[in-house]
């Protein structure tokens, strides 16, 4: 009778099985040729490959997250030109920041390891000039990640002291305000907290992206209809799509500088899309998830994104009082704003405070995903010996994680955000870092690409056929242009206190990087190393 039941049972599900074996083969079938894809390029697969394409993307996206660079760098964008740079600038630099997705998306196809950048430059660049480049590029991208896990657990940092100043009666009503001390420690704690959380195997991790994503997507939609709704008072669509803010109070009259200078808000926002590539050895069908990873993630944040901004911008009534530092909020624009549409509905502002933890929680896994990729670039990089004692922060642990990377790029970000306690202006200069460099990072392989291996360049899966040229000259350009734009005085006259200090940061950077290379590097370092024996 058992055995009946049980050839029964089999009969019904055939069909189910063999579609579940097939999958299950196919699954395999992809493994394999990942692995023997990266075997190709002289590595082992140390890694657990687990992700899927959509949890590539969620990595990413949560990254870029846009409620967590936008809300924290709102300030700039009012400051300098108000909502008309804030409106039009925000759609030009996400239109070309996927022209630099693009191009990073073809290269990517075409080398998909966990080191990225610095790996795409030393094979773009041959045997010649492979090492050097790929030092530089390497340097360039891990420090400029560290950079960005700092700036936002930093903000997480100082948004929560926010609440809790709002929380206990603002500004004017006699608020707690915490000393710079007690905001370190809670950076130092929430760094922390990552660093737990990305010692779990990766496939929680992936839950947790996963997870991560949907809360932006959802809290982008949720908070830009919900606030101009509960505002009783707005301003016209007019006001949103024509009004220039020409009151900074940093000297600054000219127009097109004003503009350039907001252009920083959206340009902040939209970095660390490289965390695609370098999760590509815990990824399915890297050759193709990976570069989908980067150009959705760009894509889908330039959209939800600009819907954000529209909806507070509509709730932005008097720009000189949401910069006042005598505000409830202290000056943090987006908090009063939430603030004060949620008193003058109900006559308490409680609900402001919850929607300012959504952002919270968006910039809590953004930080997360941060360290997550912060720790795959240690790990590749000291891979190849380029980093001191790399031998021992290439390590996995049983669950295939480099648990000694994450702990080691918390502990440099905390080291970093450490400067505020000195000066919040060498605070603010060490995170300049975190565009700036990342961003000279993406363009050096494009740029080599584009030059040195324009002839011998062999494409991946994913590529741009006839276009890859032009469109890498794009992104190299655009780069230059915001190096340069970004570069310049922020307020004048020029002093101490107003001295804009990234590209004395970013030149200090490149000076550290090109000695410690002619002074020693030069002699032992070989670019990426096979580890295949």
């Amino acid at each position: 009778m058992r055995m009946r039941e049980s050839s029964k049972v089999s009969e019904e599900e055939a069909p189910y099985l063999a579609l579940h074996t097939h999958d299950d083969d196919d699954n395999e079938a992809a493994v394999k040729a990942d692995n023997s894809r990266l075997n190709q390029l002289g590595y082992k697969q140390e890694l657990s490959r687990t992700l899927s394409a959509l949890s590539n993307f969620a990595v990413t996206f949560s990254i870029v997250s846009v409620i967590t660079g936008l809300t924290t760098t709102y300030n700039t964008g009012l400051t300098f030109g108000g909502p008309l740079t804030i409106i039009y600038g925000w759609p030009i630099a996400g239109f070309f920041t996927l022209i630099v997705g693009f191009s990073m998306a073809e290269i990517c196809s075409a080398y998909p390891t966990s080191g990225g950048l610095y790996f795409w430059a030393a094979k773009l660049c041959g045997s010649d000039w492979g090492p050097f480049a790929s030092w530089l590029t390497g340097w360039f991208n891990i420090v400029g990640q560290w950079a960005v896990t700092t700036s936002v657990d930093f903000s997480l940092a100082q948004l929560i002291q926010v609440m809790i100043l709002l929380s206990t009666g603002g500004v004017n009503g006699g608020g707690y305000q915490a000393s710079k001390y007690v905001v370190i420690a809670l950076h130092g704690g929430i760094l922390f907290t990552h660093a737990v959380l990305n010692c779990l195997p990766v496939s929680y991790l992936s839950i947790f992206g996963q997870f991560a994503a949907l809360w932006n997507l959802v809290g982008v939609f949720v908070l830009m209809i919900v606030i101009p709704t509960v505002a009783t008072h707005t301003v016209s669509a007019e006001f949103v799509f024509t009004h220039f803010n020409t009151d900074n109070d940093d000297g600054i009259k000219s127009k097109p500088y004003i503009f350039v200078l907001g252009l920083l808000m959206s340009q902040y926002t939209l970095s660390g899309y490289d965390a695609s590539a370098h999760m590509t050895e815990e990824t399915k069908n890297a050759d193709t998830n990976g570069p989908k990873g980067i150009i959705s993630a760009i894509g889908i944040s330039v959209i939800v994104g600009w819907g954000y901004l529209l909806g507070i911008t509509f709730a932005v009534t008097n720009i000189p009082h949401l910069l006042d530092t005598n505000n409830d909020a202290g000056g943090y624009a987006v908090a009063q704003v939430f603030y004060e549409a949620f008193k003058s509905r109900f006559g308490s502002g409680v609900g402001g405070i919850i929607c300012l933890g959504v952002v919270a929680v968006a910039i809590f896994f953004c930080g997360m995903s941060s360290v997550t990729s912060n720790s795959r670039m240690v790990y590749a990089f000291s891979r190849d010996g380029a980093m001191p004692y790399s031998s021992v922060w290439h390590k996995v642990n049983k669950h295939e994680v480099p648990i000694n990377a994450v702990w080691l790029s918390v502990c440099i970000s905390f080291c970093m955000a450490l400067t505020s306690l000195g000066s919040l202006v060498a605070f603010q200069a060490m995170v300049s870092i975190a565009t700036i460099g990342l961003y000279i990072a993406y363009a050096l392989p494009i740029f080599f690409r584009v030059t040195l291996a324009r002839k011998r360049f062999v494409p991946g899966p994913f590529n741009l056929g006839r276009y890859g040229m032009f469109v890498g000259w794009v992104a190299v350009i655009w780069v230059a242009i915001i190096t340069i734009l970004f570069s310049l005085p922020v307020a004048y006259p020029i002093t101490t206190d107003t001295l804009n200090y990234t590209p004395v940061a970013v030149g200090g950077l490149l000076i550290v990087i090109v000695s410690w290379w002619i002074l020693s590097a030069r002699h032992w370092f070989r670019g990426p190393v096979t580890n295949i024996i």
